[in-house]
Formats: C-alpha cells, sequence, structure tokens
C-alpha cells in the first residue's frame, strides 16, 4: 500500500455513497425502507408542522414539473387522503427517476428518521471509517459530509451508525441546497463556509464528475474505490484510494 499523505489539508470533505458507506446500504436498505413505509408514514404524520411544509414544497414542485414531464402522476385535491396518494404517487415517480429534488430528500430524511428512532435502520459504515475519523481529529483535521441526501439524513446514518454515535467527530453537513455536486461553485460555497481556501480541503468520493467539480473550485481530490462501486474509466486523473487508512496525515 502507498499511503496518500496531505499536501497542505486542513479540512476533508466527504462523499457517504461509495465512500463511508456500502452503495448496497443505501439502495437495497434506505430506499426500500422508504417505499415500504412511504404511505402509512404520510397518514400517520402528514398533519405535523415539518411534514407540512415538506408536502406542500412536492405539491409546488410537481407543479413546476407537470409542463415538462411526460406521465407525471397528477395532483388530486379532494380528500385529504385523495392527496396524500396523490403525494405518495410523486414522491415515488421522483424515487424511480433517482430525483435529487429538495423536498423528496427532506421527506425521505424524516421516513429515515422514524426508522433509526425504532430501531429498524443502522447506518452502514465501512470499517476503516470509524478509525480514520479519530486519527484525522486527533490530527486537527475537521471533516465534514457533501451528500445528495439531506443534512438530517446525513446526521441520521452517522449518529446511529454500526459503529455508534460518529457525529461528534463530524463538523460539517453539506446537502444540494449549498449547489449541485458536479458544478465547481458549489465546492467554493462550501469551502467558503468552512473558511478555508479550496486549496486546503481534501474531497474524497466515488464519482468522476464530483471530483471533477471539487478540482475545479481548487480542492484537493482522492477517487474512493469501495468494494460494489461502479467501475469507471482510466485517465480520470484523479488518485485511487481503496480505504482511508490510505489517507494519512503527520
Amino acid at each position: 500500500m502507498n499511503p496518500v499523505r496531505r499536501t497542505g489539508v486542513h479540512s476533508i470533505l466527504l462523499d457517504i455513497e461509495g465512500t463511508t458507506t456500502p452503495i448496497s446500504f443505501v439502495y437495497d436498505v434506505l430506499f426500500p425502507y422508504v417505499r415500504t413505509n412511504l404511505r402509512l408514514h404520510l397518514e400517520t404524520h402528514a398533519g405535523h408542522a415539518d411534514y407540512q411544509r415538506v408536502l406542500e414544497s412536492l405539491r409546488e414542485d410537481r407543479d413546476a414539473n407537470i409542463a415538462s414531464a411526460l406521465h407525471i402522476p397528477p395532483r388530486h385535491d379532494g380528500s385529504s387522503a385523495d392527496e396524500l396518494a396523490s403525494i405518495a404517487r410523486y414522491a415515488e415517480w421522483l424515487m424511480d427517476r433517482d430525483s435529487k429534488t429538495a423536498p423528496l430528500k427532506q421527506l425521505q430524511g424524516l421516513i429515515w428518521e422514524d426508522g433509526y428512532a425504532r430501531g429498524e435502520l443502522v447506518g452502514d459504515v465501512f470499517p476503516d471509517v470509524p478509525p480514520a475519523f479519530k486519527r484525522w481529529r486527533e490530527r486537527g483535521i475537521s471533516i465534514g459530509i457533501f451528500s445528495s441526501g439531506s443534512v438530517l439524513a446525513q446526521q441520521l446514518l452517522f449518529k446511529h451508525s454500526t459503529a455508534g454515535d460518529l457525529t461528534p467527530m463530524l463538523r460539517w453537513y453539506f446537502d444540494p441546497t449549498v449547489g449541485a455536486k458536479t458544478h465547481a461553485d458549489s465546492y467554493e460555497r462550501i469551502a467558503a463556509q468552512m473558511g478555508e481556501p479550496p486549496s486546503s480541503i481534501l474531497f474524497i468520493s466515488d464519482v468522476i464528475s464530483e471530483l471533477d467539480a471539487a478540482g475545479k473550485s481548487g480542492m484537493q481530490t482522492r477517487l474512493s474505490m469501495r468494494p460494489g462501486n461502479k467501475p469507471v474509466p482510466d485517465g480520470h486523473g484523479h488518485p485511487v484510494i481503496m480505504s482511508f487508512d490510505e489517507v494519512t496525515v503527520p
């Protein structure tokens, strides 16, 4: 193993899926959990203020998409049960397309919150993640997360992880409200919020387009090659790591 040593890195920014957490956990556990519990969850919690805000955002998102999207589930304004059913169908339609829209991510986070609280979900992290967090923090490196999941979903995964509560190790959480993960200006905004120049931040992800965007912002990058990750083309230009054990700091 050839350790990848930091060069002027003060903070580490991490993707989740395929980086800290197996892709299978997201697609085989988290997403199916939402589908299984979506309708009952809406019926049970729709009257709560947090849900009212998310549901209204989903209505607005659906109305905005109707003109441009084919076969979008229509809105029903009859009984409350009919309206909830139509919202559920729209959320399922979005999930079928792996949509990153904020209202869907917020709704997923609320459903997962209930699942973690019930002990039905436990956040899966690779075995090298907890010791790496501890090692980096002991050396003064701050750690942040940038994921397409909501901030709530990120916090839940690390709070209820297979290694216990890892949130004390994490300083920042960023979701697509800061910008798309494939846009360089998103990483510039993250660096500003971290209070660091981009060049002092190391971003680790399994997605080439995300690493390209981070690199354009001036961040250092590493490509995460975990078991179960999709193959990537040659010539991408990003140093590869198989484990966080390869990211060492003085």
